[in-house]
């Protein structure tokens, strides 16, 4: 397997949570009522699998050793937009978050804030995921050996593996108010 193939599986899922969002602003639209729920699930799904684990293994992995590389003028510039649209995607969440606040908190006047920021969400993630998945993704390829890509891809693999880890700890930070020391392993 190529180490672009988990990236572009885990792009489907992020297309079907688009789509549900979809529904959602129709709802929105329609019955003038909100699924707070499938807001914070979203919230966290972007927060967590689109953006820290998926944008985590671009950036943190991909993103890195293709930096090292002798890349062309258009790669690189492809590249550079990408990392500017994940910071995109972190706003339109962050913007999203704030107005799913106002909302719950009593604020009814949010409720068309939050039918726009996830029309932005639902126009956002198309566009970036072609980009990635059809001018991206397969040309960078050629950048690095059968071996480089073997390691990229058993990279990914351990970066899923701590993500449940990393997760669980910043909840309990979050509550704490406070960092929380990881234990050392056994061995």
């Amino acid at each position: 397997m190529k180490p672009i193939g988990p990236l572009m599986w885990e792009h489907r899922l992020i297309e079907q949570m688009v789509d549900l969002l979809r529904g959602e602003i129709d709802r929105i639209t329609s019955r003038k009522t909100v699924n707070v729920i499938l807001v914070e699930q979203a919230v966290d799904f972007f927060k967590t699998y689109a953006d820290r684990t998926h944008h985590g293994k671009e950036e943190e992995i991909l993103f890195r050793d293709l930096a090292k590389k002798r890349m062309s003028p258009e790669h690189r510039t492809v590249m550079e937009e990408l990392i500017g649209e994940h910071v995109r995607g972190r706003e339109l969440v962050r913007k999203l978050v704030e107005a799913k606040d106002l909302y719950v908190n009593g604020y009814a006047e949010a409720l068309p804030h939050i039918a726009r920021e996830l029309q932005a969400l639902v126009e956002f993630y198309p566009g970036h995921i072609e980009k990635e998945d059809k001018r991206f993704f397969f040309p960078c390829l050629a950048y690095f050996t059968q071996d480089e890509q073997k390691r990229m891809l058993e990279e990914f693999h351990a970066f899923d593996r701590n993500m449940i880890h990393e997760k669980y700890r910043l909840v309990v930070e979050n509550f704490l108010g406070k960092k929380v020391k990881r234990p050392a392993l056994a061995g």
